[in-house]
């Protein structure tokens, strides 16, 4: 390599990383998309029971003249106007564009609004969430980002259980590294020792194809879970066992006063996290 050739290489290869990092984005970015159709297609039959509750409830509030009756109808409307308000606003969080700013998040709210998005799914899948909220404090963190990888993650929970089980989501505070961790756990079939170092590599998949609802099997999802984790300095573990269950640990440093917002980048981080199941080995 001469060095007229040298500023000529260089620079092709810096051309093709920002053009690869742009892919990267716009695959996230129609990840998004699909993800939110098909959310909006699940809570619209949801919506729909909300609105049929409150016409009826008030059809019988019309009915019968006595108070209590008529009272019990307008509690009846009230808490399904609070259900209606926790779906709109579920959609309009994940529908949001936040960009790759990182700010102080809550990421118990991000997990209420996660589980009414996918709640009538979960329901029909005989599918039983166990949420162990613990007192975290808020991590720095994009929002919407953490709650694509969450919807990702419960939906290929809910794919593992096809007979029906319990998802465990536990959220806890590592004080010692300053981590705000976020389990998600099911008692499904387990991925393979021969599968497990793989998962997060792009379009390997553990599945045949998409399921019924036309979700999953191409490959993508866990290899983008892993880019945004990285992205927020954050780590991602996963551990498993075949006929147990699998369960992942998803990383993200606590918001602190004046901190930085780090930069949104996908670059290698190792595999980490807290023990959780008996396990596989797993790429470090």
């Amino acid at each position: 390599m001469t060095h007229s050739q040298a500023p000529s290489e260089t620079s092709i290869i810096e051309r093709q990383a920002k053009e690869i990092e742009i892919l990267k984005r716009r695959l996230l970015e129609a990840q998004k998309l699909t993800a939110l159709g098909e959310l909006v297609s699940t809570t619209t039959h949801e919506f729909n029971n909300v609105l049929m509750s409150v016409i009826n409830y008030a059809r019988m509030g019309l009915r019968h003249t006595d108070d209590q009756t008529r009272n019990n109808c307008f509690e009846k409307i009230a808490a399904a106007g609070e259900r209606a308000a926790k779906i709109t606003t579920g959609v309009l969080a994940l529908a949001k564009n936040r960009g790759d700013r990182m700010e102080p998040t809550d990421i118990a709210k991000i997990v209420d609004d996660s589980i009414v998005l996918l709640e009538r799914e979960l329901r029909k899948y005989r599918i039983a969430i166990d949420f162990q909220r613990g007192e975290v404090p808020q991590a720095l963190a994009n929002g919407n980002q953490v709650q694509q990888v969450l919807l990702n993650l419960m939906i290929n929970a809910r794919q593992a259980m096809p007979q029906g089980g319990q998802l465990i989501l536990k959220l806890s505070f590592d004080p010692q590294s300053n981590m705000v961790d976020l389990l998600v756990r099911d008692h499904g079939c387990g991925i393979p020792a021969d599968q497990l170092p793989h998962i997060f590599d792009a379009f390997f998949t553990t599945k045949s194809g998409p399921d019924e609802t036309g979700k999953g099997g191409t490959g993508i999802g866990l290899a983008a879970c892993r880019d945004i984790v990285e992205a927020h300095k954050g780590k991602i573990r996963v551990q498993s066992t075949v006929g147990v269950g699998t369960a992942f640990t998803i990383r993200i440093p606590a918001a602190t006063a004046n901190q930085a917002a780090p930069a949104p980048v996908s670059r290698g981080v190792p595999i980490a996290g807290n023990e959780m199941l008996p396990a596989s080995p797993v790429r470090q």
